[in-house]
């Protein structure tokens, strides 16, 4: 869960030309059962209603054919693989509009976007990665200090790069990669919307904003006031995170997206906070596969969620587990222990899952108050890494506005 940014916010809203209709790309996951899965067909149908889905933050890979898929694994494997081992660090189309209504009412501000080209982006795996810390960080990079300091101590960065909170400019997130040694993902959440968002009330014609898309409404995030649950099978409400905000992300260069709220699906239907009966559960997973198709070569790490919903759950005849790269539990070891939460990492981490032959990624990230708190982090390094978990400890939840430099 994060905050809202205190960056100023600039209105810079792109639109991506979708990727190919067809494209087909095969990935195997070793280890699970040897089962293959052929993520294809990337246009009409998995808009169709085969299948739509929807999550909450993380992940990581790549497109063979268009990229190379050697380098590309070979990047993947060296940072993944040293993250299991525990490696040490240094401090367009026509929205459904009965889905949820038009997009020009009066919620809904339509504004002219011309389309724009940008080039999904490529790992370079010429550098061998001896370690892979991460980070988790949502302000903007005038507060982060040195752009430097953070590409030379973190190697899996996770940061919001939604141009409308202008905490990132696309020269920021190529000084973050460092030259291709470092995977910056980007927060995308997709089971709640945040009013402070753009797309909360601004959005292209064709879609339909999180104000207007009062048929996908689920409730106020109860303790966040600024975010609304979003029901993850509601079609218009997918285009619009599938086909507006993650191409904006990706405009800005990330390497994938870090799923957030996606405990959705987990919910049922007997609480007051955002409840999701078994179709809005089963949309969110079909979510993230128009994700995973619409994005075949980048990261996906999906954080929370981690329950048997997701770990066991089935997506257009494809294993929900088999789309991800990686996962990332909050909350796991501090400020309190979780025995559940570790024990559902420890289920996932039994399915020896090896999307496009690297190390599933699985992380802990956990809360100690500021970055002062030293005994508190390392005590939560230890734990998370006795279990071949890769850790990150910041301040809180609804904070992550600062960097902390742990040194171990």
């Amino acid at each position: 869960m994060r905050g809202q940014s205190n960056a100023s916010w600039t209105r810079r809203e792109r639109v991506i030309n979708e990727l190919k209709a067809g494209e087909a790309v095969g990935r195997q996951d070793i280890g699970n059962g040897g089962a293959a899965r052929m993520i294809g067909q990337i246009g009409e149908d998995m808009r169709s209603g085969e299948g739509m889905a929807r999550p909450r933050r993380t992940r990581f890979v790549t497109t063979f054919d268009r990229f190379g898929s050697a380098s590309v694994r070979t990047l993947i494997a060296s940072v993944l693989a040293c993250a299991i081992a525990a490696c040490g660090g240094g401090g367009g189309g026509g929205a459904d509009d009965s889905s949820g209504g038009g997009a020009n009412t009066s919620n809904s501000t339509a504004v002219t976007v011309p389309p724009v080209t940008v080039s999904t982006p490529t790992l370079n795996a010429t550098l061998n990665i001896a370690a892979s810390p991460w980070m988790s960080y949502y302000s903007g990079a005038s507060q982060m200090g040195s752009e430097t300091q953070a590409a030379n101590t973190f190697h899996v960065m996770d940061v919001d790069l939604d141009p409308g909170t202008g905490n990132f400019t696309p020269a920021d997130v190529v000084a973050l990669k460092a030259n291709g040694q470092n995977i910056v993902l980007s927060y995308l959440n997709v089971g709640s919307c945040e009013s402070f968002r753009t797309y909360w009330s601004s959005v292209p014609a064709g879609f339909v904003s999180c104000s207007a898309n009062t048929a996908a409404q689920s409730g106020t995030y109860q303790g966040y006031p600024n975010e609304t649950w979003m029901n993850l099978s509601n079609a218009a409400y997918q285009r619009l995170i599938v086909d507006y905000v993650a191409p904006q992300l990706v405009a800005q260069g990330a390497d994938g997206f870090y799923l957030d709220n996606m405990e959705m699906v987990e919910h049922g239907t007997t609480t007051t906070d955002g409840p999701c009966d078994a179709t809005c559960a089963q949309g969110g997973l079909d979510l993230v596969r128009m994700l995973r198709a619409k994005y075949p070569s980048l990261v996906i790490i999906m954080q929370n969620a981690t329950s048997n919903v997701t770990r066991l759950g089935q997506t257009g005849g494809v294993s929900f587990a088999s789309l991800l790269d990686g996962i990332a539990h909050e909350e796991v070891y501090a400020p309190s222990y979780d025995a559940s939460a570790e024990q559902e990492l420890l289920n996932w981490q039994s399915m020896k899952l090896t999307p496009s032959g690297h190390p599933f990624w699985i992380a802990t990230l956990d809360y100690v108050g500021d970055c002062t708190q030293t005994a508190k982090a390392k005590a939560v390094y230890t734990r998370s890494r006795a279990h071949g978990f890769v850790p990150y400890a910041s301040d809180r939840s609804a904070g992550q506005n600062v960097i902390c430099y742990w040194g171990f």
